[in-house]
């Protein structure tokens, strides 16, 4: 085989395999074969760099897969993440493996398609390359023509960064295991304890966010506590257990309108859930944390359990590439785009997802997915020689939906409301329908019905180790040993 010969846009071939470094960009070898090019009658095809492996970047490779160009995939994950169940999978519903699914997996029928595992630094858009790091953090370099940037956001502590140390959020996988680890541990610990006071903190888990994720979240904890371990333990009753839904506005899921958001907080009430609405989080530590009221007033809650849903904002990467851009971010740190989703001044860069600002489009994953598909259908008629579609980018609403408890989700599609079991039922459709995998779509199908059958979860194995700084025992081994007498 020929050595491969870099494009650049109007056919014409670099003076060397990496615009003058005489090395790979991958691999560091001046024989190595590029991984950002590919042969095609002896010309390279067109390159785009999609960073980013959640619903917008793999849709955008997706509408790409039979384009004249090829596909880099850039993610610092081997697996896409079905977002929307990971509240599930960290109250012990769902098993990772079943919200998860490897990239290469997912595009292994793209032809023009590969995945690189690593973690996007830094864009050159004059040079157009990407600068990344492994996971053993060497570094290096995809050329691109066309780039793609669809990273997700992360929580957002709202400028009390030291929160996240007790307070996790709930974005990644490792968000989500950690959380199982601090649920389930919690009814663990309370367990070994002599004293309703010392039980009563640790048997009260405070959530930050009247969000979906949060009214989620908050309704599956208090399932579990009264009805997967209820009658699992001896000293304590975990259906006794607290659950505190906290928010800055004046009632949950604000976004579903009032009657649905009303309809909500009747149901969380009746579960059990402990809503304090029209509250700011003033602090968090290992042993509670602290809110005020609208009128001033501070109140401290004790809870060994503080979980964090109340925002997002841009990862660091999206500011190294709006500074390398020359282009603005908002209150978030989303960057703005044009109505086709390109960066202003920059034609052959996309920024679609939750880091795009574009007509205060909320940052939901059917945004992403339609997103990648719309630029990806933009870079193939470009390199098909046709004109760029100068149709702007149109959001199809699709809807809000947000789970309650067992029977009851509320659902929100322009005009159409639906709450109770009705609601339910088009949650679980519509959930089914995104999750990406066969296996895991009937995988997750059956599990809901054996849990809706007979309460179980069965995903609630936990690791000893967690990163928080809780406060623990200091035994000296020279005193004598104190302590609750379990016989």
């Amino acid at each position: 085989m020929s050595d491969p010969v870099d494009y650049e846009p109007g056919g014409r071939e670099a003076g060397s395999p990496t615009h003058g470094t005489g090395k790979d960009p991958l691999y560091g070898g001046s024989d190595s074969r590029s991984l950002t090019s590919a042969v095609q009658h002896g010309v390279a095809r067109p390159r785009v760099v999609i960073i980013g492996g959640g619903f917008g970047g793999v849709f955008a490779a997706r509408r790409l897969r039979r384009a004249n160009v090829d596909v880099t995939l850039l993610d610092r994950q081997t697996s896409n993440l079905f977002q929307p169940l990971l509240y599930q999978c960290a109250t012990g519903l769902l098993s990772e493996g079943q919200i998860t699914l490897p990239l290469r997996t997912m595009i292994r029928r793209f032809r023009n398609a590969r995945v690189v595992l690593g973690e996007a630094m830094y864009v050159d858009p004059t040079t157009r390359i990407v600068t990344a790091a492994r996971p053993d953090e060497s570094v290096f370099e995809l050329e691109y023509d066309h780039l793609v940037v669809a990273v997700g956001m992360r929580q957002s502590y709202f400028g009390h960064d030291e929160f996240a140390q007790f307070a996790p959020g709930m974005k990644t996988l490792d968000d989500a295991l950690a959380i199982r680890r601090r649920i389930y541990g919690a009814f663990e610990i309370a367990e070994t304890l002599q004293t309703p006071e010392e039980r009563a903190e640790w048997l009260t888990f405070a959530v930050a966010g009247a969000g979906p994720t949060g009214v989620e979240l908050a309704g599956q904890i208090r399932e579990l506590a009264t009805r997967t371990i209820a009658r699992e333990f001896h000293t304590i009753h975990p259906s006794e257990a607290r659950v505190l839904l906290f928010d800055g506005l004046d009632a949950p899921l604000t976004t579903f309108g009032p009657v649905l958001s009303a309809k909500a907080a009747r149901r969380l009430d009746k579960l059990g859930v402990e809503s304090n609405m029209g509250v700011l989080v003033t602090k968090v530590d290992a042993t509670g944390l602290v809110t005020k009221s609208k009128a001033g007033s501070a109140t401290r809650h004790a809870a060994r359990t503080v979980l964090w849903t109340a925002g997002v904002e841009a990862v660091d990467f999206v500011h190294t590439l709006a500074q390398a851009l020359g282009v603005e971010q908002d209150r978030q740190g989303r960057i703005a785009v044009n109505p086709d989703l390109t960066v202003p001044g920059h034609d052959n860069i996309w920024v679609i997802g939750d880091i795009m600002s574009l007509n205060d489009l909320p940052g939901v994953a059917e945004v992403a997915l339609q997103g990648g598909l719309h630029v990806g259908g933009q870079i193939h008629r470009q390199v098909a020689g046709k004109p760029r579609d100068s149709e702007v980018f149109k959001y199809r609403d699709l809807g809000n939906a947000a789970y309650i408890c067992r029977f009851d989700a509320v659902i929100k599609a322009g005009p159409i409301k639906l709450s109770g079991f009705t609601g339910w039922v088009m949650w679980a459709l519509i959930h089914l329908t995104f999750l990406s995998g066969i296996r895991n779509r009937f995988g997750t199908f059956l599990t809901w019905i054996l849990a809706l059958a007979r309460g179980k979860r069965r995903e609630r194995a936990i690791l000893p180790s967690d990163p928080r700084p809780v406060v623990q025992a200091s035994i000296d081994p020279t005193s004598p040993v104190t302590g609750t007498n379990l016989s």
